[in-house]
């Protein structure tokens, strides 16, 4: 069984994928852990994320480097953004999250591209949002949290970056797959989330049935 849950930046998914991993009982890849990798590589290599060839050098990145807590910066998050534009990058890391997917037992993938691209035949797929204004709130918090003094106005502004970037790019743009049901987390409580995604999953399998 195949689980995608695809989102904007902050939107809770996925919070709502490692709940539904809890659920269902199956392994969980944060995707965007794998371009943030990429982009904290070029960051420490001194190179450029916004050269191609910079971006693909650093795929080769050893696996250490996912434990590294640099990698859940916004700083980090915004050079994920910037490297996942470049194809061949892509291309570098798709086989990767296909074998996570195809594993036996079946696997929950979250990102940008998992309904349209990485498993377009998922057995359930989600793609989760919320408003901008919404999104901030939750990394102001975040980073409240951690020590930080962080400016509501850059939040938001990134953020819309980060959107745009997103959806805009030649190759993947962010957008809701096609059978993905339309989760919006701008009003709910996570509790209150996370029982929606599993009750759009259950349909979604019962439907498959």
């Amino acid at each position: 069984m195949i689980i995608a849950v695809d989102g904007p930046a902050a939107s809770g998914k996925g919070t709502i994928a490692k709940a539904l991993g809890r659920h269902y009982g199956l392994p969980v890849l944060d995707t965007g852990l794998l371009y943030r990798a990429v982009g904290l590589a070029v960051l420490k290599a001194g190179h450029d994320p916004d050269i191609e060839a910079d971006a693909l050098a650093a795929c080769g990145f050893d696996d250490a480097i996912l434990a590294d807590p640099a990698l859940r910066t916004e700083a980090v998050g915004s050079l994920a953004s910037r490297v996942s534009v470049h194809q061949s990058v892509r291309d570098a890391l798709i086989q990767r999250q296909r074998d996570f997917a195809t594993q036996p037992g079946g696997a929950i993938l979250d990102g940008r591209d998992i309904g349209t691209v990485i498993a377009p035949d998922a057995d359930a797929k989600i793609f989760v949002t919320a408003s901008v204004r919404v999104r901030a709130e939750r990394r102001y918090q975040d980073a409240l949290s951690h020590g930080g003094h962080p400016d509501m106005d850059s939040l938001i502004a990134d953020i819309q970056a980060r959107d745009t970037r997103d959806m805009s790019r030649d190759h993947a743009p962010l957008k809701q797959a096609d059978g993905a049901d339309l989760l919006d987390t701008s009003d709910l409580t996570i509790d209150a989330a996370v029982q929606r995604a599993i009750a759009l999953v259950d349909a979604q399998l019962e439907g498959r049935a």
